[in-house]
């Protein structure tokens, strides 16, 4: 797969990178692990997810395939906390989710920029992906009124100089993020963001200076907007949208991986 160097960064990674978001839908243990295992092999070098991914199912998931490659790199978050907590048992989450339907609350994420629940999420997430440091660690979809910056950039410039963390961020929709590259910027030195070849949320980045870093949801936008092309042409359309940074795509379906690797191996 081509690979793409990170504006602003050291990390040189896939031009697709895989999303675990939806990584526990892809079936039990055995079937999630192959389907890691398919996109290391199809050439997917970056792995993104979150503490909120399978309620700490999907940190935990990728820690044999990141210890089985060490080359490997890998996004997880910190702000949005799974109901619950990140230990529960795989048919403990199952459950919640399913009664989440019914009761909104079961499921929802639960928002904390606390500072100490900080340091013990990010002690967490270390040791359920079974790493010494973080690639890439970001402040999942903060809100700039209810966030202390300065505390929080030194925080991060902290763990940064330990060892902990490579590079740190946010992750948010576009319609948040004009605070944080304004007076703000300190935080976002990396920004994760929607975008959509419609739309085309992103451009509040290129239009403030910022090279797009890392993208996603145009598979997704495509579709609801009632495009029925093959996903080789909307998502080489995101390739030539998205031409500096990397596009994070995900799938429960091991055949898919390769699918996208050879998108991602025609890119311009």
């Amino acid at each position: 797969m081509k690979k793409i160097a990170i504006a602003g960064t050291d990390i040189m990674c896939s031009k697709f990178i895989f999303g675990t978001a939806s990584l526990f839908n892809a079936g039990d243990e055995r079937e999630r692990a192959a389907l890691l295992s398919a996109a290391a092999e199809q050439g997917f070098t970056h792995f993104d997810t979150a503490p909120l991914y399978g309620f700490g199912m999907a940190e935990r998931d990728l820690a044999p395939l990141l210890r089985a490659h060490p080359a490997l790199t890998v996004t997880t978050k910190v702000g949005l906390y799974p109901p619950g907590g990140t230990e529960q048992s795989a048919r403990g989450i199952f459950l919640r989710k399913v009664a989440g339907k019914l009761l909104p609350p079961l499921s929802r994420p639960v928002k904390s920029f606390d500072l100490g629940r900080a340091e013990r999420a990010l002690a967490g997430s270390l040791e359920r992906l079974g790493r010494d440091r973080v690639d890439i660690y970001m402040l999942h979809e903060p809100e700039r009124a209810l966030l202390d910056v300065d505390a929080w950039v030194g925080w991060l410039e902290g763990r940064r100089k330990a060892g902990q963390i490579r590079h740190f961020g946010i992750a948010l929709p576009n319609a948040h993020i004009a605070p944080f590259l304004s007076e703000a910027s300190g935080i976002a030195p990396v920004i994760q963001t929607i975008d959509s070849l419609d739309e085309r949320q992103a451009d509040c980045l290129t239009a403030a200076g910022r090279p797009l870093q890392f993208t996603y949801g145009y598979m997704s936008a495509a579709r609801q907007r009632g495009d029925t092309r093959p996903a080789r042409d909307i998502l080489g359309d995101a390739i030539r949208r998205n031409a500096t940074g990397a596009i994070l795509v995900s799938t429960t379906k091991a055949e898919r991986v390769g699918q996208y690797a050879a998108i991602a191996g025609d890119g311009e």
